[in-house]
């Protein structure tokens, strides 16, 4: 009697899609930027950004405006014994005026809130990306389970059958058809679990990102080692970080800010023209006049609040940055680490696969024992499981350096170009 030549790996891997090159097992490209272009981080910078845009625009022009003041008299006046009404009147108009410096001072603040904007922008899109190829990979991984169970589940059912020829042949006893199909059964519930799994974390992907269609199977791709050094990844990542280049834009803001209200300890002054009638317009006055607020005390306490408050910015800039150099190697270093796991775990898999397709010949030749092939085919279905789970971690991690890198999924009005 002839058993087909076990193949676990095959089994599972033929349900994915062939290889293909490095992106096959990440969503095109196109549907990636709709995707991101819809999610509600990216909408809400898109929003900010048009805030900034706006006080941009406030800053340049001035939020001083004429004011028209007018008022009406009437005057007593006795003249001899006769007293007279006079029924007198006055307009003026005047407006505040920015002195020139200050001016100059509010087209940079202008300038640094715009940047603020589009890093906040190009920030929310980044951490959008991450929460997009964290998810895509999570529902990878269930799938994968799902797969794998499904191809150990039509093992044991091929087992079933080899075994119930032994048994009617007399080469084996009924029990091992017991044992069979009670590994079946076990089989059986860890598929539905993963079944439950793979439908929860489509259903994540799908309500976090609607615009992303779900292929009905993964592509497993080969992962590919990082053969550039950690510096060359550090200073990639430190030059084209989004997040980075929001708290520094952050600082340049209140600094602008704390300068601005340093500029203010100086008030503006406000120019007015008026014109008076009179005595029933007998007497008429006209003239100019300019009027300074006198408080220092306030406008001194603003400033210096101010200026603590740059200060505080650019420690957070530079905090921020200690930080992300702390994220570069951690990701550097998962991505190498994930890569040599994966070599491990295929080697494993691989010996331990030969391993069950021997047992499993042994065993339709009456030279083995059930609880040896079992035990064998289980083995190898872990293996395989890990090796898979290692193969979606070497790439995830390879793909996450390329998304701080800039170097996937950048967007066509992305300033950093991929690298």
């Amino acid at each position: 009697m002839k058993f087909p030549r076990y193949a676990l790996a095959a089994s599972c891997l033929c349900l994915f899609a062939s290889l293909s090159h490095a992106e096959a097992d990440l969503p095109p490209h196109a549907q990636v930027d709709r995707a991101l272009d819809e999610h509600i981080l990216v909408l809400n910078a898109q929003a900010g950004m048009q805030i900034e845009q706006s006080e941009q625009r406030k800053r340049d022009t001035g939020e001083y405006e004429f004011t028209l003041h007018g008022a009406t008299y009437r005057d007593r006046l006795l003249e001899g014994n006769v007293q007279n009404d006079y029924r007198d009147w006055e307009i003026a108009i005047e407006r505040p005026l920015r002195l020139p410096n200050k001016v100059w001072i509010d087209s940079d603040i202008g300038a640094a809130a715009l940047a603020r904007g589009q890093h906040a922008l190009g920030d929310a899109r980044h951490e959008a990306s991450r929460q997009l190829l964290r998810l895509w990979f999570a529902w990878q991984r269930e799938q994968a389970q799902l797969m794998q169970w499904q191809a150990q589940l039509d093992i044991l059912h091929q087992q079933a059958v080899i075994t119930e020829k032994r048994i009617k042949a007399g080469d084996a006893p009924r029990m091992e058809l017991n044992q069979v199909n009670a590994a079946a059964a076990m089989s059986e519930v860890s598929l539905r679990q993963a079944k439950l799994r793979a439908a929860l974390a489509a259903d994540e992907l799908k309500r976090q990102f609607p615009a992303l269609p779900l292929p009905e199977t993964p592509a497993l791709v080969e992962p590919q080692a990082i053969t550039q050094p950690l510096p060359y990844w550090h200073d990639i990542m430190l030059d084209h970080n989004h997040e980075i280049g929001l708290a520094l834009a952050e600082a340049d803001f209140q600094r602008g800010l704390a300068e601005r209200a340093s500029a203010d300890r100086l008030p503006d002054p406000t120019v007015g023209l008026k014109y008076t009638s009179l005595l029933d317009r007998k007497q008429r006055v006209a003239g100019v006049y300019v009027s300074i607020p006198l408080g220092y005390s306030a406008r001194s306490a603003n400033a210096d609040s101010a200026q603590a408050q740059a200060r505080i910015a650019a420690d957070q800039a530079m905090a921020l940055q200690r930080k992300v150099e702390g994220d570069i190697y951690h990701a550097y270093t998962h991505a190498v680490s994930s890569y040599e796991i994966w070599q491990q775990a295929a080697t494993a898999a691989n010996a331990l696969r030969h391993n069950a397709d021997l047992v499993a010949r042994a065993y339709s030749l009456g030279e083995s024992s059930l609880d040896a092939t079992l035990i064998s085919r289980r083995q190898a279905l872990e293996a395989t499981l890990a090796e898979t789970l290692a193969r979606l971690d070497a790439n995830e991690s390879r793909y996450r350096l390329l998304l701080d890198a800039h170097g996937l999924w950048t967007s066509d009005n992305d300033e950093h170009s991929p690298h």
